[in-house]
């Protein structure tokens, strides 16, 4: 167990901040599951720019990396262009 009130203190902060980006991550997760179980474009296309928001928002905060925000991304907008 921790002997300082500082990492004390650090250990309750990280404990919240594990929980809320886990949350946040899990809601990305099920709205890319939502886009790519849609067969509908149009409905497809609303759905692919909140999720993108959702994904920039997650890799700004450092919760998941940059890079895959970004493929995460680029094969949303693929499967969203094959639709018919």
């Amino acid at each position: 167990m921790a002997n300082h009130k500082s990492s004390v203190k650090r250990i309750r902060q990280t404990k919240t901040k594990k929980l809320a980006n886990r949350y946040y991550a899990k809601t990305a997760r099920n709205a890319m599951r939502k886009v790519y179980a849609s067969t509908d474009k149009k409905e497809a296309t609303e759905m692919l720019s909140k999720v993108s928001s959702m994904l920039d928002k997650l890799a700004k905060k450092n919760v998941i990396h940059k890079n895959k925000a970004g493929n995460l991304k680029s094969s949303l907008a693929l499967h969203v262009n094959a639709l018919n």
